[in-house]
């Protein structure tokens, strides 16, 4: 079997302020691996971590972890619960759900999510 590098010119882009209808570019889709994480640093210094499920969503959400305060979400573990995706923190193992950013071990703690588009 042979695999050819997937040949797009489609970028990956975050909407940062909900009321804006400004787009910030992040990368090109073909830097996001499925089931793999990326960190990207935003306009004001933060950081959003990226994900790319096997069947193609982007998801992007805070890179920092609430439990550690370390920025370091983009190299956790994905998977799903309940059919939902999730990634799971390095470091604490608490998992948040990419689409709404809610830990579902911590009912009391969030992430930032942000709206993302592949144009």
């Amino acid at each position: 079997m042979t695999l050819a590098p997937e040949t797009t010119d489609l970028k990956v882009q975050l909407q940062l302020d909900p009321g804006d209808d400004a787009w910030f570019t992040v990368c090109d889709l073909t830097m996001l691996l499925p089931g793999r994480g990326v960190a990207a640093l935003l306009p004001d210094g933060s950081q959003a971590a990226l994900f790319r499920d096997r069947a193609g969503e982007v998801y992007a959400i805070d890179n920092r972890d609430p439990f550690s305060g370390a920025a370091v979400l983009s190299r956790g573990l994905t998977g799903t619960h309940q059919g939902r995706p999730f990634v799971a923190s390095p470091l604490l193992k608490q998992r948040f759900d990419l689409e709404s950013g809610q830990c579902l071990d911590d009912e009391a703690v969030r992430v930032a999510t942000y709206e993302v588009r592949v144009s």
